[in-house]
């Protein structure tokens, strides 16, 4: 992703998760916004597969939960849709360029306990 498009006028604003080593060294990351919508979720090439992602995930879907969010919103890369699905989120749109890069919109329901 360019990194011209990464930062705009929502991140002041939006709360953000980084996952780091035990070096410091950031590996993961996610944007959420207060509307519901999570965003600019990636982790470094080097460290997935093992979890991280699922993790980070989970845990900004527990944070719309505590906010009392019914509705959880995203915008994934199509490589990623398999991913969010498996967390339980739909594809609700066909697919569209955003950052000349295929993208689809996709909503997970939260239930409540």
């Amino acid at each position: 992703m360019p990194h011209e498009l990464e930062w705009d006028a929502l991140d002041e604003a939006a709360q953000h998760l980084l996952v780091v080593d035990d070096q410091s060294n950031a590996i993961a990351c996610a944007r959420l916004l207060n509307n519901g919508s999570i965003g600019r979720m990636a982790v470094v090439k080097n460290w997935r597969g093992l979890g991280i992602g699922s993790a980070l995930l989970n845990k900004a879907i527990g944070f719309y939960a505590q906010q009392g969010l019914q509705t959880i919103t995203l915008s994934a890369q199509l490589h990623a849709v398999g991913f969010y699905e498996k967390a339980g989120f739909l594809v609700m749109s066909p697919p569209y360029l955003d950052a000349n890069i295929l993208h689809v919109d996709m909503q997970l329901s939260v239930t409540r306990q």
